[in-house]
């Protein structure tokens, strides 16, 4: 079983950066599929950024692109999301998540384990 715990959220002006980090533990295979997604109050999770571990292959939705990086540190299982130049907009809680192997959709339900998320308020 897989366990995830992010980190890293906070409350900056709108402009500035975060970092969040997302750690992985437990029965970690050779690859997997990791994600970011993201939860405004009153809307629903959508997905941000994903990478395969296995590979490094990278891909960010286009309301985030050029502002927002994924990467890894793949020999200490952690994931990482540098989020720069951060609006009110981007303003929620931040979840990651993971499946085996590969990368198959952007929804809730391609993931199969989630983390307890950790909150980014971003201030005008």
């Amino acid at each position: 079983q897989v366990r995830l715990a992010e980190s890293g959220g906070g409350s900056v002006q709108a402009g500035q950066s975060l970092r969040l980090s997302c750690e992985a533990s437990g029965n970690i295979g050779n690859s997997n599929c990791v994600a970011w997604f993201r939860q405004a109050r009153g809307k629903e999770r959508e997905g941000v950024a994903r990478l395969v571990t296995g590979t490094g292959d990278t891909r960010v939705v286009d309301s985030v692109n050029g502002r927002f990086t994924i990467s890894q540190d793949y020999s200490k299982n952690m994931v990482y999301l540098e989020m720069n130049n951060l609006e009110p907009g981007d303003s929620g809680m931040y979840y990651c998540a993971a499946r085996p192997l590969w990368c198959v959709g952007w929804t809730t339900a391609d993931f199969e384990t989630w983390g307890q998320g950790t909150h980014v308020t971003v201030s005008s």
